[in-house]
Formats: structure tokens, C-alpha cells, sequence
């Protein structure tokens, strides 16, 4: 075999000097810095158990579908905490990005923030955020978990959030487009004011499967809401979200589980509902532009409520502006826990309902302790959560 030239050795030696390493271990806040500058398309940067200050900032990281620059704990079982700062890290037009094992506390302003930077074409898409907790954001105000603005394609799973800004939201998503959340457990809140999963300013296919929320605040799902004009990706939206799917999930405490606001068709299906502490459900509109479609064509089915006679106001509070009757209920199940009798007549629905249960007791074997079980059988078939993952 011949010898390689030296113009071709020398090709080769640039190339692997620029070469991004496959792992890079950090220890310390200045070494993540470091690897951040560093990373590119296949980076897994792995961090030390430790508390490392918050307020991070990073653009642009490049990875690619097949090869992610991932962020990740080197000991998953000792997550490493990143503590304070107005957000524990910003991400920012990033793609095909994964953070995972990982603890966000104490921020001031959100937990974790990942936006578009306001690009037109060029801004975020393909992240993934693994056994991510957020707690303690805020105290007051706006204050979010996770924010995400302008996002295309996501998925968030086994994340924990809890104690996030008294007006904020758990996750909050604006104009973001084809994203599922599933598997994470959201709450408690700090009060009525706040909101579990929050999706509005043009959001659309949004997925929340199989989570948990306790006590999460006033609207446990905020399908849609009320966003600046100024922020809505695409910008000529008109709706707030559209195509929202809440399936098999579980609500416990909270003002209500979901709040259908200026959305465009939305499916709450097959969730367990346990005694919410004022409605079932709301039918809203607040973004009163003449451009936005009045809230329309949601879909109720297969769910299981629990309540309370000296708790529930109503079944649905339906305000001004809405399309109502363009809602279908179906094969729900309804329960007056301490009034079983009286069940029927407090469900008043702005549709007929096909196939409701009304007053049969689901026999939840020990909700106040987090153990929602329930006998499936007879009537209550196919009622509320189906078989969730583990």
C-alpha cells in the first residue's frame, strides 16, 4: 500500500482536529459551557451529580434526526440540579436536541425555556425532554415550568413539574405544532391561577397522554387561551389551538381538568375526573378578534367523573362567543359521590349525550391516597383511563 500524501494527511488531520467528540463529561458550569460550544450533530455531553448555577443560554445547536446532541445525566439515578437563574437554561432555534435525567429548581423566571428566537423558516423542531422535574419556579406571577414558543415537533415524557409561577403554567405552549406529552405528573400548583399544560397561539396537533395532575390549578388543560397577536406561529392563525388530544390521563383537585378556549376541535377522551372543585369542563372564548373561529367542534367521550354536590358549580360553564352546540358527548360516566341519586339531574350539558352513565359508583379503591382503581365492570365498562403504561 502506498504511503498517503502528505496534502491528503493533512486533510485528514483537519478534519478529525474539527471532528465533535461522541461524549464529553463535565463536572462543573464551566465545563458545560465548554461542551455547548463544542457540540455537534451525535454530542452526548454527560454531567456529574452536583449543582450546577442556573441561567445557561444556548443558540443554534445543530443535531440531526438519527443523531441528537443530547444533555443528559452521567448518573441518572443522582441527576444533576441546575439551581436559579431567571431560566435554568434557554434554548434557543436549537434542533434535534434531547435533555434528559435532569433537575430544574428555584428559577425566577421559567424553569426551562426553549423558543424559535423569533425566526421565520430556520427555528426549533425535533426536541425530546426525558425525565425532566421542574419545581419551585417563580413564586409570583407569569411564571412558567416549561415554556415553549415556536416549536415543531416535541416530545416530552416522564416529566415531573410542580410549584411553578402562581399565574403561570406547568408547560406552556405557544404556536407550537406536533407535540406529545405523556407519562408526566404535573402539580401541585400554586393556586387557582395557574395552569397545568397550557396550548394557545396557534398550537395545533397537541398530545397529552397518560399524565397525572393533582392539584394543578384553575384549568388542569388549557385547550387555546388568549396570545398577542404578535405571537402566533403561523402568524395568520385563526384559532388559538386546534386538534388538542387529552387522553387517558388522570385529574384530581384543580378548578376544572379542561378548558376548551377559542380552540378548533379538541378531544378529551377516556380521562378519570376526580372531584373537580367547580366544573367538569369549560367552553370559552377570549381571544374576540373578528379573525379567530368561535370555540367549536370539541369532543367529550368515555370519561369518568367523581364529584361532589357542595363542590361542582356546574357540569360545563360555557361562556360568550362560543359554538356550544357544536360539542358531542358521548358514553361518559357520572358519579355524585355524596348524593348518588341526585347524579343525573346535576349534569346539564349543552348537547344531548349518547350512551351516558349516571350515578354508578366506580368504586375508586383509595383516590385520597393516589390509588384511582376502579371496578370495570358492568355499566362503567370502557369508562375512563384504559391500561397506563407503567
Amino acid at each position: 500500500m502506498r504511503p498517503l500524501s502528505a496534502l491528503l494527511l493533512v486533510a485528514l488531520l483537519a478534519v478529525s482536529a474539527h471532528a465533535a467528540p461522541r461524549e464529553i463529561r463535565v463536572k462543573d458550569r464551566a465545563g458545560l459551557v465548554r461542551a455547548l460550544d463544542r457540540a455537534k450533530a451525535g454530542t452526548t455531553i454527560l454531567l456529574a451529580p452536583g449543582v450546577y448555577a442556573g441561567g445557561l443560554y444556548a443558540a443554534k445547536l445543530r443535531g440531526e434526526p438519527k443523531r441528537s446532541i443530547v444533555i443528559a445525566a452521567a448518573e441518572p439515578k443522582k441527576p444533576p440540579v441546575f439551581r436559579g437563574g431567571t431560566s435554568g437554561i434557554q434554548l434557543s432555534q436549537c434542533v434535534s436536541v434531547e435533555l434528559r435525567d435532569l433537575v430544574f429548581e428555584g428559577a425566577t423566571g421559567n424553569g426551562l425555556n426553549i423558543d424559535d428566537g423569533g425566526a421565520k423558516g430556520e427555528g426549533a423542531r425535533d426536541l425530546r425532554l426525558t425525565r425532566i422535574t421542574v419545581r419551585n419556579v417563580g413564586p409570583g406571577g407569569n411564571r412558567d415550568g416549561i415554556k415553549l414558543s415556536g416549536i415543531d415537533g416535541a416530545t416530552i415524557r416522564e416529566c415531573r413539574i410542580e410549584r411553578w409561577g402562581s399565574g403561570g403554567s406547568a408547560i406552556d405552549m405557544v404556536g407550537c405544532h406536533d407535540v406529545e406529552v405523556s407519562r408526566c405528573r404535573i402539580g401541585p400548583a400554586r393556586g387557582d391561577f395557574a395552569s397545568g399544560i397550557q396550548a394557545k397561539g396557534g398550537s395545533h396537533w397537541i398530545r397529552i397522554l397518560q399524565c397525572t395532575f393533582t392539584d394543578a390549578g384553575g384549568r388542569g388543560v388549557n385547550a387555546g387561551g388568549s396570545t398577542g397577536l404578535a405571537y402566533f406561529r403561523p402568524a395568520d392563525a385563526n384559532y388559538e389551538a386546534s386538534r388538542i388530544v387529552v387522553e387517558n390521563c388522570i385529574f384530581s383537585g384543580g378548578l376544572t381538568p379542561i378548558a376548551f378556549v377559542g380552540c378548533d376541535g379538541a378531544t378529551f377522551r377516556n380521562n378519570l375526573v376526580y372531584r373537580p372543585r367547580r366544573w367538569a369542563l369549560r367552553i370559552l372564548q377570549e381571544s374576540r378578534d373578528k379573525r379567530f373561529v368561535r370555540c367549536r367542534n370539541g369532543v367529550i367521550e368515555s370519561n369518568l367523573v367523581v364529584f361532589r354536590s357542595d363542590e361542582l358549580r356546574s357540569a360545563v360553564n360555557i361562556g360568550p362567543g362560543t359554538l356550544a352546540h357544536t360539542f358531542r358527548f358521548a358514553g361518559n360516566g357520572w358519579f355524585c359521590e355524596d348524593a348518588p341519586a341526585t347524579t343525573k339531574a346535576r349534569i346539564k350539558l349543552p348537547t344531548r349525550e349518547k350512551d351516558g352513565v349516571y350515578g354508578v359508583d366506580p368504586k375508586l379503591k383509595d383516590p385520597s391516597n393516589g390509588d384511582f382503581t376502579f371496578a370495570r365492570k358492568g355499566q362503567l365498562k370502557g369508562v375512563g383511563p384504559r391500561q397506563r403504561d407503567r
